[in-house]
């Protein structure tokens, strides 16, 4: 079957009612995007944001009369009537068609992340196989890479790790197939200690690592560890400084992502407090900061 898309670009003002309208038109879906490049890293508490230009892309089938749905959009909406497109979409097998977006990544000499249908690049590796899923890390967007890059790079025989704000897990699961001892993960979404437990289980490392649901209105204790990643957002490593800095020893390692460059010198000075930190590393917009916990 031949598969018909038709794109809209209009103003937040606009999204709802056309969106509404597409579906009664007999869209089988509506996807919302970015039109003007405008990234919505961290929203205020409390806010819902959307992008001041929106894309709507809506599918149909081969069936649709789409001539007539243009031909009524610009009758109903003749002030954003020039921002309109279709497309005709060759058949595929859409429920797998994201798998062709995944490779196997390698981080570092010998730290891959291999998605489940692939062969592993390296059989001698350390491959820690993970798909993305609902919860946040795959190894795909720069702060991952920067940390699992870090991680990579350490000695972990023996370590005790905090994953702190684990998401799918991917860091503390690294962490444990390198070599570490322990391993404990910490988030406040469900979803996400049930996404690491599972792929602590795929990959062989189950016994190794513990994954604990935090309460978001309740900083919790920690005890100190050799390393702590906590690869998060700018805001959140403000505010918990001084309870990450208690969950690493004397002489242990903090590692901090989840960083704009620009966010970067701030939270370096804030952290600064209580270890010695390294100059930050960059990737792309992002950044990576580690430090080593003072006596």
């Amino acid at each position: 079957m031949e598969w018909r898309q038709l794109k809209i670009q209009t103003t937040v003002d606009h999204c709802e009612a056309i969106e509404a309208w597409l579906l009664d038109q007999g869209a089988l879906s509506v996807t919302l995007l970015d039109a003007a490049d405008q990234p919505i890293l961290e929203p205020a508490p409390g806010e819902t944001p959307l992008w001041a230009q929106v894309v709507l892309v809506a599918l149909f089938d081969q069936e649709a009369n789409l001539a007539g749905i243009c031909r009524e959009f610009q009758e109903n909406w003749p002030e954003v009537a020039h921002n309109i497109a279709t497309e005709s979409l060759p058949d595929r097998v859409w429920e797998t068609a994201w798998m062709d977006h995944f490779e196997p990544m390698r981080f570092g000499a010998s730290l891959w992340i291999v998605p489940s249908w692939t062969t592993p690049p390296d059989p001698d590796a350390v491959n820690i196989f993970l798909d993305p899923g609902l919860a946040f890390g795959s190894g795909t967007h720069e702060t991952t890479a920067l940390c699992l890059e870090w991680l990579a790079a350490q000695s972990l025989t023996g370590k005790t790790v905090i994953d702190y704000g684990c998401g799918s897990g991917i860091l503390g699961i690294a962490a444990a197939a390198l070599g570490a001892d322990h391993v404990l993960g910490l988030d406040i979404d469900p979803q996400a200690i049930t996404a690491s437990r599972d792929n602590a289980e795929k990959n062989n490392v189950l016994d190794k690592t513990t994954w604990q649901l935090l309460e978001p209105r309740h900083l919790p204790v920690l005890a100190p560890h050799d390393i702590l990643l906590a690869n998060i957002l700018a805001e959140p490593l403000r505010t918990l400084a001084p309870v990450l800095a208690q969950g690493v020893r004397a002489g242990g390692q903090i590692a901090l992502s989840g960083l704009l460059t620009t966010q970067s010198d701030e939270i370096s000075q804030i952290y600064d407090a209580y270890f010695v930190m390294n100059p930050p590393v960059i990737k792309g917009d992002w950044a990576l900061l580690t430090g080593c916990r003072r006596h």
